[in-house]
């Protein structure tokens, strides 16, 4: 359980000037940081606050008394104010909660809300607060060794002061979840550790034969990357060149690069070849970069299992980007004509799919990962696909995290020079072999080519063996025959 909440000093009191400023009665918001198991504490890097909602209203507004209760007792005006309460939009903070986390690095999460109110509202609030936490917590989920719990911060106007709520997260939305917590500023982004993690990764993820339900590209795919995590989390980790054998926090500064070994294990895919229950396969290889950062004070272990979740979250992600870019494409081309809809390429509509129904081999790169500077030496990442370009990352960063708009292009870091791609061999290319005339021949199809290359070189060496057999077979008869005449 967290004891105590430490915020960055700058990025806090800076986010108060703001509110101050802006004169509104009521904002809700985002708090960025992490929930340290090991420490027993929790780290707040910056407040976010959620943007107008798709009608253009905030997330949050104050709600006055009823006028029945003003008109009671002398003081109807402070009896108004002493009654009034908050009113959130929770789904939408959620929402934003959700995309926040997408352009997260490892080490950082979405650990609670923030409120800007007054202090009777504020305690008029505490279901409608509760229910908002909860909903944040259901989109944006922590990892598994992660507290189960949230932040709640108060920003109070009226006297002005900063209180520190914790939330425990449970079936039960009550106020009494929540309980009191230490709360303080300080330096903490000044005693953050950074890493960095080149992961290249080489999947073959079979397509089978008999399977129970319809398979579709997405589903495949998703089963083979949690297939993949359980495998990732045996994996061993160098740092600098070391492997991590003692959970010992790290004292040197600078970047530190990790490297990620996984264990030698048997190829599930060539089991199930032998066993003819594949007719297909798709392979799934790339590179995926991940930044960590964890406090001085944590152990090793804890900023390389935040890298393992990373890369399967970030392949996870841009599965989704995606599967929602071609269900809006399926979406817009309803009521169209039915050439419209045949023009429609493998790659727009492979959500709705079935992987059987394929009738060639189909080419797709996943969307590439950059980082876009943050505050100090952290950076926010987001996905962009071939045919966009940085400028589009400045309206998610406008939008999603309030960032100034003057990006500057040039100190975005794009490590991925190649994404992630895969190549999905079809039912059609395995049952009903194609003409070598009319083979699909790509750039990208060189695991195809590979295969018919294997097939041809595999007859010529048959061959060639049964050739010396005959000629060996040969031989000893011969020798035999002129022993048999020198006994003789």
């Amino acid at each position: 359980m967290v004891k105590a909440v430490v915020g960055e000093e700058t990025q806090l009191k800076q986010a108060e000037d703001r509110l101050a400023q802006s004169a509104v009665p009521a904002q809700v918001g985002l708090v960025i940081g992490k929930l340290s198991s090991n420490l027993d504490r929790g780290f707040v890097f910056d407040l976010i606050p959620t943007p107008l909602n798709d009608a253009g209203e905030p997330a949050s507004s104050l709600l006055e008394a009823p006028k029945d209760e003003k008109k009671k007792g002398p003081k109807s005006k402070s009896q108004s104010v002493d009654s009034s309460s908050m009113a959130i939009d929770k789904d939408w903070v959620a929402e934003h909660a959700r995309q926040v986390t997408k352009m997260l690095s490892c080490g950082m999460k979405v650990i609670g809300i923030y409120v800007w109110v007054g202090d009777s509202a504020f305690k008029n609030s505490t279901i409608m607060l509760c229910q908002t936490i909860k909903g944040v917590a259901e989109a944006a989920p922590l990892s598994e060794i992660d507290p189960d719990e949230r932040i709640l911060l108060h920003i109070c106007y009226s006297p002005r002061r900063w209180t520190c709520r914790n939330y425990s997260l449970g079936s039960n939305i009550s106020s009494s979840n929540l309980r009191p917590c230490d709360f303080k500023m300080g330096k903490v982004l000044n005693s953050l550790q950074t890493f960095k993690c080149m992961y290249n990764f080489d999947l073959r993820l079979p397509i089978y034969k008999n399977a129970s339900s319809v398979q579709t590209l997405p589903d495949v795919l998703r089963h083979g990357i949690s297939v993949h995590a359980k495998d990732l989390e045996g994996a061993k980790a160098i740092i600098d060149g070391n492997l991590v054998v003692n959970d010992e926090p790290c004292t040197s500064d600078g970047l530190h690069e990790v490297e990620l070994l996984l264990p030698f294990m048997k190829n599930a895919s060539t089991e199930a070849c032998s066993q003819k229950e594949v007719t297909g396969v798709i392979a799934f290889n790339g590179s995926v970069c991940s930044f960590g950062y964890i406090n001085s004070k944590e152990p090793i272990s804890q900023v390389v299992a935040d890298i393992k979740e990373d890369i399967i979250l970030s392949l996870q992600s841009r599965l989704d980007i995606i599967c929602d870019e071609a269900d809006g494409d399926t979406d817009e081309t309803n009521g169209e004509s039915k050439e419209a809809n045949d023009k429609m390429t493998l790659e727009t509509c492979t959500s709705q799919l079935s992987i059987h129904l394929l009738r060639k081999t189909t080419n797709l790169s996943l969307p590439r990962r950059v980082f876009i500077p943050w505050l100090g030496d952290l950076f926010m990442c987001d996905y962009l696909q071939s045919s966009e370009t940085l400028e589009v990352l400045k309206d998610h960063c406008v939008e999603l995290l309030s960032m100034d708009a003057a990006i500057d292009t040039t100190t975005i870091l794009e490590p991925e020079v190649e994404p992630p791609a895969l190549i999905a061999t079809s039912f059609w290319d395995v049952a009903v072999p194609l003409d070598p005339a009319s083979s699909y021949s790509s750039k990208k199809s060189v695991v195809e080519t590979s295969i018919g290359e294997t097939s041809g070189n595999t007859t010529k060496s048959a061959n060639f063996n049964i050739i010396i057999a005959a000629f060996f077979l040969f031989l000893s008869v011969i020798v035999g025959y002129i022993l048999i005449i020198i006994k003789r």
